[in-house]
């Protein structure tokens, strides 16, 4: 009598070889690269800034956790990406917004940006980044409102509007700085570049650390979790391009030091831009969809009205990716592109 297999034998399809990464172990390993960065947010802002990015990431998991529920399926919350979307979504918003307001966003994160869609892997955009969209066009004043860093207050007192109550004009805190961007644009007032560097500025909880968030986009690099083909194509398509129009017009036009340092543009160029799932797969895809962030970028700040363009444009970049793979596919060997000549 034949025994039975201990083991079921699976015929799968090439490749065979398994690379041990699983997703909560990749979200695991975001979330490290990305916390030198929150804590260093916290540090220059103080409560406000723990406290909302606290908000951001537990409202997405709670909104994951909930909608997983209602549609009777087991939870999802352990596999991490809800946490890196509400991690990348706190250090996107000012650090004296209303926490009902991260709140919010978080769940529109979540709901709107990823599970509408079909969840983790068919979203076409950054989750986080359509809940500041979102954000941004619904409360444009809270949006645009930021607090000095370093205050001597910052962990014994709150900014008046941090817990101001739901759908009420959130009153405005008396220390309260423009962002180098906004300096710039709008009273062509120049910022140190060891203050961006060092985050001596206002801003977004993700505007202050630089070098952080150089220090763990390397450390992913380094890991092999993400592309660095995208972001050095961002980041030398805004250098290239400011740097042009600065020769031209100094006066009118930012130097390349401050285009790369200022605003969201690392945070957006080194962690949202290159999400996996939002991204183009194809190696000449990345580099086009760099090249066009980039562009846009520029473009945005130079000549549209308002100061920032990092979260327009890589929407706009999240919208092309697939057209760019499908164009720019490589050319399996033995066969030719189509449309070429026989």
């Amino acid at each position: 009598m034949r025994r039975p297999l201990a083991r079921t034998l699976e015929i799968r399809t090439s490749p065979h070889l398994l690379g041990g990464w699983s997703v909560p172990r990749i979200m695991f390993n975001v979330v490290a690269a990305l916390a030198p960065a929150a804590l260093f947010a916290v540090w220059a802002f103080g409560v406000a800034a723990a406290a909302v990015l606290l908000t951001a990431t537990l409202s997405c998991l709670a909104a994951e956790h909930l909608a997983c529920r209602a549609a009777g399926r087991p939870t999802t919350i352990g596999d991490g990406s809800a946490a890196v979307t509400g991690l990348l979504l706190g250090l996107s918003l000012p650090p004296s917004l209303p926490l009902w307001m991260a709140a919010f966003g978080g769940s529109v994160a979540i709901l709107v940006g990823k599970l509408l869609f079909g969840g983790l892997g068919r979203n076409p955009f950054n989750p986080a980044l359509v809940a500041r969209a979102i954000l941004q066009a619904t409360f444009p004043v809270p949006m645009t409102t930021w607090i000095a860093p370093f205050a001597a207050d910052r962990f014994s007192a709150l900014p008046g509007s941090l817990l101001a109550p739901p759908f009420l004009q959130p009153a405005a805190d008396a220390a309260t700085a423009a962002t180098p961007l906004a300096l710039w644009k709008f009273e062509r007032v120049a910022t140190a570049t060891g203050d961006l560097a060092f985050g001596r500025i206002g801003g977004s909880a993700g505007e202050t650390g630089a070098i952080l968030l150089l220090a763990g986009a390397a450390y992913l690099v380094a890991r092999n979790l993400m592309s660095w083909r995208i972001p050095l194509a961002i980041l030398a398509t805004v250098a290239a391009a400011s740097g042009a129009l600065h020769l031209a017009d100094p006066a009118r036009h930012a130097s390349p030091a401050f285009m790369l340092l200022s605003g969201g543009l690392l945070l957006g160029a080194l962690f949202m831009a290159t999400d996996t799932v939002t991204a183009p797969v194809s190696r000449a895809g990345g580099w086009v969809y760099g090249l066009l962030i980039g562009v846009l970028i520029v473009v945005i700040r130079s000549w549209a009205g308002m100061a920032e363009g990092v979260m327009y444009a890589i929407l706009i970049g999240n919208a092309v990716a697939p057209h760019l793979d499908v164009l720019l596919a490589p050319r399996v060997f033995g066969t030719r592109r189509r449309g070429a000549a026989a």
